[in-house]
């Protein structure tokens, strides 16, 4: 039996604002009742506390998604599949792709305002018949996406500091092991435990911090990257110039192989969808906070790039020293500022951002966690779906998150190129979800279903349980591309999708060997494999759909 509460039970515990209460008082009840209403539309009931606003949501947004640092970080990517010209111009197709593809999340957000997202959405919008089965694999390639996403930044930490070291070796007596790696990614997530479950209170306070940080870390950056070069490459050799590193049959087929970089710069503007049962007015500043941050994180990593791109010497050469300990990007700001010392001052300021951004992962990837635990999605559903009293926060998708974010380190230790493989699902994961979510979305828009949801409604009764794609109105929310608009966007963010998700499989050359292929098909089909069979074993029989524990007759 579900448990069913009901929505006018919650004006019991409401702060009452008084006749002489301010009207700041008032208008942080009506959007404390309104979110708490919202919520309810969805069957869920509010046991986070709201404590994000919109700018600090965008400050976790800008510092998880890090476009401009990690632009730098997996800078050879882009270049070596299609050199200056490929980078800016797949660079503003990745920009344009994204906007279209959160337009899309936004309005989603906006209509289920749930930290589940993705899968919640999918079991709402898919037909009866397999709902469920959609629903669930999305919900898996999601937690799967964000544990992968998580792993993925702490190394960058890990492996940038390890960078540094061997950047300051004048005596090149320091030899890299891959426990290195792994001990410092360990330490890298023991931090961000440490302030999502003692000082979580503060986050929202340390993500406005980050977004400040965010913006004067890339002046800190830009400025000595631009005036102490001695010599700028020319428009010419900036904006026409292509590579073909991969030795592909076109240069056409390269730069979309390319594009795998400029993609993964991108990734985590969901997070926001992930925080919403925390963000204040999350039908509205949920989907203002994406394409914000999409906005601010555009703008400067478009900067950064033509920055380095025009400030680079011999970039070629540079990519071409594949026996340096150091990053391409590292190396020139080594001969731009003319010192290892100024270097290591710049690179630094990456690696600060890049933890805040692995900080803003865990809590993003733990809510996840936590939401599809909640639905029943994993094993041991009760222990993952706890929510701590004191601090309002799921403690245990903190700790179990983290727990398997450290195993998968360990595979660093002993092959770099498996670790490689298993941290790509990041882009496959998130991707995949995202166009299992708008295809469906484009589907009922183009029926009408959101605009003239059917009225008719089961008895309801404390023994009923309710589909609640099917037994409830799903509408439009308050934020949305109407119309004809709203359409085509929905179509070109599929294709885009669709685009991207094809070539993220491709290797980086032709004819690749065991270290330079792309193992992001084996781990994806894995994920995939593994939840279908775990769903037809195991789950079908507990998973079906987002438990509703929210009557939503009521309202």
């Amino acid at each position: 039996m579900e448990k069913h509460i009901n929505l006018q039970t919650f004006d019991d515990d409401v702060p009452r604002a008084r006749g002489t209460g301010s009207l700041s008082e008032t208008k942080g009840k009506q959007e404390f009742d309104r979110d708490r209403y919202e919520l309810a539309r969805a069957g869920k009931q509010q046991v986070l506390k709201r404590r994000f606003g919109l700018v600090s949501m965008t400050g976790l947004s800008c510092g998880l998604m890090c476009t401009w640092e990690s632009l730098l970080v997996i800078f050879l990517i882009g270049f070596q599949n299609g050199g200056p010209a490929g980078l800016i111009y797949g660079f503003l197709l990745i920009w344009f792709g994204n906007f279209s593809v959160f337009i899309c999340i936004g309005e989603l957000a906006s209509a289920v305002p749930t930290a589940g997202g993705q899968y919640h959405w999918v079991s709402l919008l898919a037909p009866r018949s397999n709902k469920r089965f959609f629903s669930y694999l999305t919900g898996w390639l999601t937690v799967i996406g964000w544990i992968a996403a998580l792993t993925s930044v702490c190394f960058f930490v890990a492996d940038l500091i390890l960078q540094l070291v061997s950047l300051n070796d004048t005596d090149k007596s320091f030899v890299r092991h891959g426990w290195h790696g792994t001990l410092l990614l360990w330490t890298t997530l023991l931090m961000c435990v440490f302030i999502n479950i003692f000082i979580s209170g503060a986050l929202p306070a340390i993500e406005v911090c980050v977004l400040v940080l965010h913006v004067l870390g890339f002046f800190g950056i830009l400025v000595p990257l631009i005036y102490l070069t001695p010599t700028h490459n020319t428009a010419k050799e900036v904006f026409t110039k292509f590579h073909n590193g991969g030795q592909w049959n076109n240069q056409a087929l390269a730069f979309f192989v390319g594009l795998q970089g400029n993609a993964l710069a991108f990734v985590g503007t969901d997070s926001v969808v992930h925080m919403s049962e925390e963000v204040r007015n999350a039908s509205t500043d949920v989907p203002r906070s994406m394409l914000l941050s999409l906005a601010i994180n555009g703008t400067l990593a478009l900067a950064m790039l033509l920055a380095v791109l025009f400030s680079a010497d011999n970039i070629q050469d540079l990519l071409d020293d594949v026996a340096s300990p150091t990053s391409p990007f590292i190396r020139i700001f080594q001969q731009s500022v003319g010192s290892v010392g100024g270097a290591t001052v710049l690179v630094s300021i990456i690696i600060a951002l890049e933890f805040c951004s692995a900080m803003g992962c865990l809590a993003a990837a733990s809510r996840m966690t936590w939401s599809f635990a909640r639905d029943r999605g994993l094993p041991f559903s009760r222990a993952l779906s706890m929510i701590d009293k004191r601090t309002t926060i799921p403690v245990v998708a903190i700790l179990v998150v983290t727990v398997f974010s450290a195993l998968l380190a360990l595979i660093n230790i002993g092959n770099s190129a498996a670790f490689n493989g298993t941290i790509s699902l990041v882009l496959e994961g998130f991707y995949l979800s995202y166009l299992f979510a708008l295809s469906l979305l484009l589907w009922r828009r183009l029926r009408g279903d959101l605009d003239n949801p059917t009225s008719s409604l089961t008895v309801f009764d404390s023994t009923t349980h309710i589909d609640e794609s099917h037994d409830r109105n799903l509408t439009w929310g308050p934020w949305r591309l109407k119309g004809t608009l709203g359409a085509a966007n929905n179509i070109i963010a599929i294709c885009y999708l669709l685009v991207i998700i094809f070539f993220s499989f491709w290797p980086s050359q032709m004819n690749p060997d065991v270290g330079h292929m792309n193992w992001a098909v084996v781990v994806t089909g894995s994920v995939a494999i593994f939840s279908v069979v775990y769903y037809f074993v195991f789950a079908k029989k507990s998973y079906t759909g987002p438990v509703v524990e929210v009557d939503p007759h009521v309202l």
